[in-house]
């Protein structure tokens, strides 16, 4: 299986899907310790994350996937909806939180 196939599979097997460095419990930059933080205040409970240090491959292959040059990178539904300021300007105007509770 490819690299591709596997991000395909976890981004339409899992609801709400965050490509990070580290992990929610230990976060290795702001902006992913940033993006967790949004999500849990967006109400998201059952958050599938992916810590990209721990595979280079996966590192790499999600920034050609969405074609999005930087981590943390948010998927809902199968969709990319962006990076973590995206991910703050959908949580200011409440758009976030309306995605992950639809």
């Amino acid at each position: 299986m490819s690299v591709q196939d596997i991000i395909r599979e976890q981004v339409t097997g899992h609801k709400v899907v965050l490509y990070m460095k580290g992990t929610p419990q230990f976060p290795q930059c702001g902006f992913s310790a940033n993006a967790v933080q949004l999500l849990k205040a967006a109400g998201a409970a059952d958050v599938f994350t992916v810590n990209v240090l721990a595979d280079n491959d996966i590192r790499q292959g999600i920034k050609d996937y969405a074609n999005w040059p930087t981590i943390p990178q948010l998927y809902i539904n199968g969709e990319f909806v962006g990076g973590s300021d995206i991910m703050k300007e959908m949580s200011q105007s409440g758009e976030l939180q309306k995605m992950i509770a639809a």
